[in-house]
């Protein structure tokens, strides 16, 4: 019989695996005895090797029959352990890919793009922990293990600190609630474990983690707080009457008409609703001599804040209205958008002045994306076919609905809060409406909701109104056909 090298058999670890050395050199490590004689017969030993034979086999820790591997439990731990960093992983993933390929700022990309990677990391982790709670051959496995873990504690504490802010339900939160315990409970067993063990550099390897931490928390505390709140809005509305003419075969004035709008900010938006109302004011006028009756009077008639001394009724009636915008188109930085309308007046009105007001809701593009297609599409409240957007007509009158989703920018918000909806309401005889929240034509919503919503997502209304004399356009109506 040739002269073999002589096996060691190391006592075994923490989880009962044993290493074997053969001529001072690991060749594997084995959980029982018929492994270990796998393992000989592979290197060229007979299979009817003696092991209790102490020339042939040296036995550490134990002899031939000590072998504290608790199989069915390691399993466990493995499949636990790898099914929540799936988990995670995908979560990651769900998270950060539409933020990285979608988000409108470069912060709100990076940080898409850092979800992902964790993502990718967690992926790695995956990989590792099969050695990791395997025979362990990769140095260092137990330290990517850890990261993977560390990740997905500080996504999911973060996915449950944004979510504690409105306690919202959520499908996603049968999730990232029970992928929150599942790492706590892996980062006590790998600290307890020590599986940083085996690192070369373990204090770089925690000052990394750190640095990654805080570079994540920086990039999505800029792209949620300061970038949205810092760039400016402004919008520059104007409307103007053009010189009138006289119809040559009616006894109308036709009065030209042009809406200048213009985002003249630092952040493109979605038009949400818009409108352009002209009215005719009639008045009874009086000599003035209760000044503080008739100032109260039209104080209280006109709903504004200023108030005429020897106007002593209003009335105001809506000469034209519509949109220069449909619902969902949106103005890039710098775009302008005019409009040049006509609308007409009989020469004998009663009409002392005529206004025109013109106004535009809003959405901030840096705070949402709007579902425009969904949006776009309206929905008439007297039509029965309409479903859940039917109105009875002498309660509601003859609006126009549009409604659609609305996703933040940041899509951490999106999986920590109920689904939100854009509506706006639009009718030529009313008063252009619109609300952010959860309304989905099924039941009610809070008015806090709704402004805390409002403000969310960056939408507001901007006005531009003007008034003329009737008689200054029947005055140039007369000096054109004279």
């Amino acid at each position: 019989m040739s002269i073999r090298p002589w096996v060691v058999v190391e006592a075994p670890d923490s989880r009962g695996l044993r290493t074997v050395v053969v001529g001072g050199e690991r060749v594997g490590g084995v959980w029982s005895l018929p492994q270990l004689r796998r393992t000989l017969v592979r290197l060229g030993y007979p299979e009817d090797l003696d092991l209790d034979d102490p020339v042939a086999v040296q036995w550490r820790g134990g002899d031939s029959g000590t072998w504290p591997d608790r199989t069915r439990r390691r399993r466990a731990t493995a499949a636990l352990m790898t099914a929540g960093m799936l988990a995670s992983m995908v979560l990651g993933v769900v998270i950060g890919w539409p933020d990285a390929l979608g988000a409108l700022t470069f912060a709100q990309r990076i940080t898409g793009a850092l979800f992902v990677l964790s993502a990718a990391v967690q992926g790695a982790a995956v990989v590792a922990g099969l050695d990791h709670w395997g025979k362990r051959q990769v140095k260092g496995s137990g330290a990517v293990v850890l990261l993977g873990v560390l990740i997905a504690f500080a996504t999911d504490s973060l996915l449950l600190f944004v979510w504690a802010d409105e306690r919202e339900f959520t499908p996603f939160l049968l999730l990232f609630l029970p992928l929150w315990c599942w790492s706590v409970w892996a980062l006590w067993l790998l600290v307890r474990e020590r599986a940083w063990r085996g690192m070369r550099r373990p204090r770089t390897f925690a000052a990394g983690v750190v640095v990654t931490a805080l570079l994540t928390a920086v990039s999505l505390a800029y792209s949620t707080m300061y970038q949205p709140a810092a760039a400016p809005m402004h919008f520059v509305l104007r409307a103007e009457f053009g010189a009138a003419r006289a119809d040559a075969v009616r006894p109308f004035v036709h009065v030209p008409l042009k809406l200048y709008v213009k985002n003249a900010g630092g952040i493109p938006v979605y038009v949400i609703n818009n409108d352009y109302t002209v009215h005719g004011r009639t008045t009874a006028y009086s000599d003035g001599a209760n000044r503080l009756e008739e100032w109260r009077r039209s104080l209280d008639e006109r709903r504004a804040e200023d108030a005429e001394r020897y106007v002593d009724g209003l009335n105001f009636t809506r000469i034209s209205s519509g949109r220069p915008h449909r619902p969902g188109d949106w103005l890039d930085v710098g775009q302008e958008f005019t409009k040049e309308q006509v609308f007409q007046v009989p020469v004998d009105t009663d009409f002392d002045t005529i206004s025109v007001v013109l106004q535009i809701t809003y959405m901030r593009k840096d705070r949402g994306k709007l579902d425009v297609e969904e949006f776009r599409r309206p929905h008439r409240s007297w039509d029965r076919a309409e479903g859940r957007y039917y109105c009875r007509p002498e309660k509601c009158g003859e609006e126009f609905y549009y409604h659609g989703r609305v996703r933040h920018n940041n899509n951490l918000v999106n999986l920590t809060r109920k689904p939100r909806y854009v509506t706006a309401v639009w009718s030529p005889g009313g008063r252009p409406i619109y609300t952010i929240s959860t309304f989905h034509f099924t039941g009610g919503v809070a008015r806090s909701e709704e402004e805390r919503d409002v403000a969310r997502y960056g939408a507001a209304t901007a006005y531009a109104d003007v008034e003329v004399p009737v008689a200054e356009l029947l005055r140039s109506a007369g000096a054109d056909t004279g």
